[in-house]
């Protein structure tokens, strides 16, 4: 007889369109390459050269030049996925990985969707909701509010109730943005408002909740595997205490000097809060120790996260393919892996860590790397690349594996020693001096790092970069031009130096900018009476006014760049004047915003 079974058949994955750029867009085309399936690249206007839309093997333009034109443009990119004959999607990290609109549309479209259901999402997703969850399965928990709070009176009310500092957090972001820690009252109402624009900007919601903050903390997260059969795997831990502005730069796996009770606890708790979901496919469940060996639940990323190759070195498992083969209904048929050794990843940002770690978006003139045992660079750009302002300031990550922590430190001083970048600056001084730092390395076996250590107990004598900064190429004038091919009609776009546009004719084509060596040396900031951008940014407050007294250290502006907020102080005591800033506008580097007399 014919068999009856009726059951669904699984989803085969052939073709991932990867819904992101830089190096995880990189990383997840060379995972579909070496699974024998096709990958297509999305791509905004300053990306149509960058290494992912070449390595790909179709690529196809957002048309725009901002995140909300391109990146988080759900319609642009499922009308890719039509076009393309993609049958899956993976969204990487940021933009729009973490949005359940995006989820459903992708799934409502017929396609597969490379993360966990769009229910999980929102219910982990959400920070708030994170919270409830993880309270009903006891996972321990800092106090919080219980949901979003409606403006800054409510989240000074919860500051006077539980004491300060506090965390004012975006209920729908990760990533360090829109996460600020309140130290005063008095400064609650500007760091409410920061954290609503940097949570809007970077994920579209603005909504915030609150909590108490632990003091000098650790950061300890699990990478995890889920299937639709309800198994749980904690791959490994890692540590990620290394922060500057609640953003990670140095991350390894597994987190060291923990107990056994402490790892017990982590494990027990992230099967259980992603359990309670159904979550399917990879997550990473975060928490804070305390210097007193307290654990608190802080969110579950339900995506990748940019550390995963720690958790990949010290285990085998390769984090993308398992993705690629839990969304087409495969389940889990191994327990928690024994992590074999240590791995360490140290996050390549263009930023110069000798000013604060300012983001300076730049152009690429060298990118030298390395080799040697133990070594794995997983990067999105190469030299003649330029780095744009638009986007987050990640270039690569070097990952670092010894046979224990110590080898692990060992490799990483020589392989940074031999990492050089030029034409930019990079965090790379930083990196070279911490691994020779004792806090960091801890060879008394005490680890003396925390979430707040570069800001308050890092000796961060690096000088600034004194390089010549090139600032990014702008967009060359392009025109259309339709060609036929085999019978059939397409439209070419190319550069006007290449052909000139048919409006154009008997002039010159379009000369590409200048490539000058020398180009203008990047302003300090502030001299004499002029208060000037550091960096290309956008302008997003002006809290001054003409004529305004203010003294040293009163915010005057606030930019954003690579999708962080940078602060603009005064300088020196004085009157305010001469205001050329419009919120909104984009400025170059050097440019005046103002003055103080």
């Amino acid at each position: 007889m014919p068999s009856l079974d009726t059951a669904p058949a699984r989803p085969q994955i052939t073709k991932v369109l990867i819904a992101n750029r830089g190096e995880i867009a990189v990383r997840v085309i060379r995972a579909a390459r070496d699974s024998g399936r096709l990958s297509v690249a999305v791509y905004a206007d300053q990306d149509r050269d960058a290494m992912h839309s070449k390595l790909a093997d179709e690529a196809y333009a957002l048309e725009g030049s901002t995140s909300a034109e391109t990146y988080l443009s759900i319609e642009k990119i499922l009308s890719v996925a039509r076009r393309s004959g993609a049958d899956a999607v993976h969204p990487g990290y940021g933009f729009l990985a973490e949005n359940a609109d995006f989820a459903r549309a992708v799934q409502a479209a017929g396609l597969v969707w490379i993360g966990p259901s769009p229910e999980a999402i929102e219910a982990l997703g959400d920070k708030v909701t994170a919270r409830a969850v993880a309270e009903k399965v006891g996972a321990p928990l800092a106090p919080g509010t219980p949901g979003p709070v409606s403006g800054a009176d409510e989240v000074v009310a919860f500051a006077q109730q539980v004491g300060l500092p506090i965390a004012i957090k975006a209920a729908y972001g990760g990533g360090g943005r829109g996460l600020k820690v309140a130290r005063e009252l008095d400064e609650v109402a500007e760091l409410f408002e920061s954290a609503t624009r940097e949570a809007i900007t970077a994920f579209g919601r603005g909504e915030c909740f609150v909590e108490k903050y632990l003091d000098k903390p650790r950061h300890v997260e699990t990478q995890c595997l889920a299937d639709a059969d309800g198994n749980v795997v904690v791959v490994s831990t890692r540590d990620c205490s290394l922060q500057r502005r609640h953003q990670k730069l140095v991350e390894e796996a597994p987190a060291p000097f923990l107990t056994d009770e402490q790892n017990r606890i982590l494990y027990d708790a992230s099967k259980a809060i992603l359990r309670e979901v159904g979550y399917v496919g990879a997550g990473t469940c975060e928490f804070l120790i305390g210097a007193d060996g307290t654990i608190s639940f802080l969110e579950v990323n339900t995506r990748l996260q940019v550390e995963h190759p720690v958790s990949e070195e010290v285990t085998g498992i390769d984090l993308v393919r398992e993705q690629f083969r839990l969304a087409e209904g495969g389940t889990l048929d191994y327990d928690d892996p024994t992590p074999v050794g240590h791995s360490i990843e140290f996050r390549i940002n263009g930023e110069d860590p000798g000013r604060n770690f300012l983001p300076q978006p730049g152009r690429i003139h060298q990118f030298k790397t390395f080799g040697g045992p133990g070594i794995r660079l997983d990067s999105g750009v190469t030299a003649g690349d330029s780095v744009s302002g638009a986007f987050d300031s990640l270039l690569g990550k070097l990952i670092v594996t010894g046979r224990n922590r110590a080898e692990a430190l060992e490799r990483a001083r020589r392989a940074l020693d031999e990492f050089e970048v030029a034409g930019m600056p990079t965090v790379l001084p930083f990196h070279r001096k911490v691994v020779r730092d004792p806090a960091f390395t801890a060879e008394d076996g005490r680890f003396g790092v925390f979430t707040r250590w570069i800001e308050t107990d890092f000796d961060n004598d690096i000088p600034p970069w004194d390089g010549e900064l090139e600032s990014p190429e702008n967009a060359e004038p392009r025109h259309t031009v339709v060609v036929e091919v085999s019978g059939k009609r397409l439209e070419v776009s190319l550069p006007d130096r290449i052909a000139v546009a048919p409006t154009k004719i008997g002039r010159p084509a379009a000369v590409p900018p200048s490539r000058r060596s020398h180009a203008p040396t990047v302003s300090a900031g502030a001299s004499g009476d002029a208060v000037k951008a550091p960096m290309q940014a956008t302008i997003v407050k002006v809290a001054v006014a003409d004529g305004q007294q203010v003294v040293k250290g009163d915010l005057v502006v606030v930019l954003e760049a690579m999708k962080m907020e940078q602060p603009i102080q005064a300088h020196k005591d004085g009157v305010i004047g001469a205001i050329n800033a419009d919120p909104g506008t984009t400025v170059s580097a050097g440019h005046q915003l103002l003055t103080i007399s």
